[in-house]
């Protein structure tokens, strides 16, 4: 079997989440986090749909991660989104964490908003 090392671009992957945070670039976040080809930022959650909407541009599909479960998005969040034709998964966090990091490691133009676990 040929193993090959994973790329992921300029952009980085979730390398860790646990309990309250998640680890990018080796370093830790603490709180729910919104990463993008535009950076990594702290993100105020499902009642801030704000910055989710200001990198719409820079992805093609949201993966949100409702946390340590799925839970169905807030209807004002939900309709917001659908409004400004944003692509939405949502998924718990470790789901959306995983998913994200493959389709980047695709080349694809992705982005993740994740509560914590």
């Amino acid at each position: 079997m040929k193993l090959s090392e994973v790329t992921f671009g300029s952009q980085p992957p979730v390398d860790a989440y646990g309990p309250g945070f998640f680890r990018v670039e080796n370093q830790p976040r603490d709180g729910a986090l919104l990463l993008s080809s535009q950076g990594i930022s702290d993100w105020a959650g499902l009642q801030d749909p704000a910055p989710l909407l200001a990198l719409a541009d820079s992805y093609d599909i949201l993966f949100v991660g409702t946390g340590a479960d799925i839970a169905p998005l807030p209807a004002s969040l939900r309709e917001t989104l659908e409004e400004a034709g944003v692509a939405a998964e949502v998924m718990s966090s470790p789901s959306a964490c995983r998913t994200y990091n493959i389709l980047l490691s695709e080349g694809r133009r992705v982005a993740i908003a994740a509560l914590p676990v």
